[in-house]
């Protein structure tokens, strides 16, 4: 069903340190997000949004509770499985960019896709079109370390969305922004979520990537408190 495409089901998280107390991040979580839909994870630091979203893209471990994507069961599969569901279906938009810095720009963007086996002329082609859309075309040659925090992190949507995958979770992806720059990168998101039909999950807390998304999941102290 539309509305299951990625469904979390009673999950909680609880860390616990070599000394001291246990601390629940998330406790008994449920969850549907449609396909198409741009949601945000809200909440204050420590409410566990960013936990929410790296045990939906296998990057954590539940404690207990199952994740699903579009009815397969990610929870529990093995380093392989998650390897190739990543690689194939899920796109990701880190707060410190992630960009491989030996890599140009294009590289970085082409990256992913050449995991998938992908011909090279497919490759250069899709970077192209997504460089365009995101306005980094003049520059997919520069390094990393030569291009300006927005360009970066225009890099790394673009790395995300090139190899077209089913999801795309982005965190606090507007944290390192200044004001101009963060709304451009939301309008790209919004259009990117419209144009490519691609579900993107955000986790934040800046009233921009709230007031873009289409529905916000608050989170209060590991708990759903709204939407």
């Amino acid at each position: 069903m539309m509305n299951d495409f990625v469904r979390i089901e009673k999950i909680s998280k609880i860390f616990t340190p070599a000394k001291g107390v246990a601390v629940a991040a998330l406790q008994d979580i449920d969850l549907t997000i449609a396909q198409h839909d741009l949601v945000v994870l809200n909440g204050p630091s420590g409410s566990g949004k960013t936990t929410l979203l790296n045990i939906i893209g296998g990057l954590d471990e539940p404690t207990q509770g199952q994740v699903s994507l579009a009815g397969q069961r990610l929870t529990g599969m093995g380093e392989k499985e998650w390897s190739e569901t990543r690689r194939d279906h899920i796109g990701f938009v880190f707060q410190a960019y992630n960009l491989l810095p030996v890599l140009s720009a294009r590289e970085n963007i082409e990256y992913i896709m050449r995991l998938q086996n992908r011909t090279s002329a497919e490759c250069a082609a899709r970077s192209l079109e997504v460089a365009r859309k995101l306005g980094i075309e003049a520059v997919l040659d520069a390094l990393p370390h030569e291009l300006s925090g927005g360009q970066q992190q225009r890099v790394a949507v673009a790395r995300a969305v090139a190899s077209k995958p089913r999801l795309i979770l982005a965190d606090e992806p507007t944290a390192n922004l200044d004001s101009k720059n963060g709304n451009d990168l939301m309008e790209m998101m919004q259009r990117l979520n419209e144009d490519e039909g691609v579900t993107i999950i955000f986790s934040s807390h800046d009233p921009m990537v709230i007031n873009t998304a289409k529905r916000s999941i608050v989170l209060h102290d590991g708990r759903v408190v709204e939407g």
